[in-house]
């Protein structure tokens, strides 16, 4: 069974147009062609990438972190309770009102005080500013590294400056050894990425962010296998062109430069819009769904791949609508950057607030509970 499905997975009719197929890639002559195989090796690469990674945040983004100022917010911890703390870890984190009253009646707290210890919980499970720095300048590391080798490897290649010349051979194009490092790397780092995002800074658009690993790994791994190489190192550089300059925002937020992080964000966000929504549908996605089918009859392939590259194109305009949200935070009067994706971490100051609205009383430092003075009246606003 299983050598059926291979032999039908690996069906030229499936992936290569007219009368080509994998035989047209054998090496020869002294010239080299991709091969699926080849992608084993994005494994290991994978790995060092999760290795490096561990040794890279605590050394250099720690560093970089105390040469920046990145201070982290002190919490008041949530006073320990068996009833509430069961509640919070079974139940639900985010109480209605008549939930709070009945835990009101259980543990003798007044509704004020349930408020703001599940405030507390939940700010405990936040990620510190410190997590975020790390991931953010370990990504923005590897974006402007590999955009910079990406453009290196691409500067004197004529389908640059002429992407119908992507097809030009199409699929007997030899193997270059810059091509081959920057697709085995940009793929081992997205590998990396799937496998780590279970532990980083989970954000409102996790999905989003799993669709998109999941699909930029097959796009990747799929133009390989078919020698869609061409079209798809332009496709990682246009990706990799704005990544960069997003992260370092986030690490100049962290550190509490906002000016700097705002200026960044207006050239991310310009950036952003005209590579990914400009270059990419407008130039490549027209040069791999239209000009194709000028040279060769479509195939499943064909549709495959471009599939692939409208998933992208959605997540683009997903995200593009969030990055014009919080480009409205730049409008006078609006000086911090939040991103859409995050939630913001909760204050007692605003429970103050709510008493006031719903017509409470509070005291001028708030009540204590168990022992645990309130935080002081600072709003913490985040870009992630």
């Amino acid at each position: 069974m299983l050598s059926r499905l291979s032999e039908w997975f690996w069906n030229e009719r499936l992936w290569f147009p007219g009368d080509l197929g994998w035989a047209d890639l054998e090496n020869r002559d002294g010239l080299t062609y991709a091969k699926a195989t080849d992608l084993w090796a994005t494994l290991p690469i994978a790995l060092a990438f999760l290795i490096i990674r561990q040794i890279f945040e605590r050394t250099v983004a720690i560093r970089l972190a105390t040469a920046l100022g990145v201070k982290e917010k002190v919490r008041v911890q949530a006073a320990y309770n068996p009833t509430l703390e069961s509640y919070f870890s079974i139940t639900t984190k985010n109480p209605t009102q008549s939930e709070i009253v009945s835990l009101g009646k259980k543990t003798g707290y007044s509704e004020r005080q349930i408020h703001r210890w599940f405030k507390r919980r939940r700010n405990e499970e936040r990620p510190n500013q410190l997590k975020k720095f790390k991931e953010a300048s370990w990504r923005f590391t590897f974006y402007l590294l590999a955009f910079i080798a990406g453009l290196a490897a691409l500067i004197d290649k004529p389908w640059l400056y002429k992407m119908e010349e992507m097809w030009n051979g199409f699929p007997v194009l030899t193997l270059l050894p810059s091509q081959y490092w920057y697709y085995m790397i940009e793929l081992g780092f997205y590998i990396a990425l799937l496998f780590s995002v279970a532990s980083d800074v989970k954000r409102k658009d996790f999905k989003e962010q799993i669709v998109h690993h999941v699909a930029t790994i097959l796009l990747i791994s799929f133009s390989w296998c078919v020698n869609y190489i061409r079209a798809g190192t332009l496709i990682m550089l246009v990706h990799d062109s704005a990544d960069y300059l997003l992260e370092s925002a986030k690490m100049f937020n962290y550190a509490g430069w906002r000016k700097m992080c705002n200026y960044i964000f207006i050239v991310f966000a310009v950036i952003f819009i005209i590579t990914r929504l400009i270059i990419l549908p407008f130039w490549i996605l027209h040069c791999t769904w239209v000009y194709p089918v000028t040279v060769y009859p479509p195939f499943f392939g064909y549709y495959f791949f471009n599939g692939l590259l409208f998933v992208l194109q959605c997540l683009h305009i997903f995200w593009a609508v969030l990055i014009l949200r919080m480009a409205i935070k730049f409008l006078p009067g609006n000086n911090i950057v939040e991103d859409e994706r995050s939630d913001r971490e909760e204050t007692d100051s605003e429970d103050e607030e709510e008493g006031e609205k719903d017509g409470r009383a509070p005291t001028k430092n708030g009540p204590v509970l168990n022992g645990y003075s309130p935080l002081n009246n600072n709003h913490h606003r985040k870009t992630e």
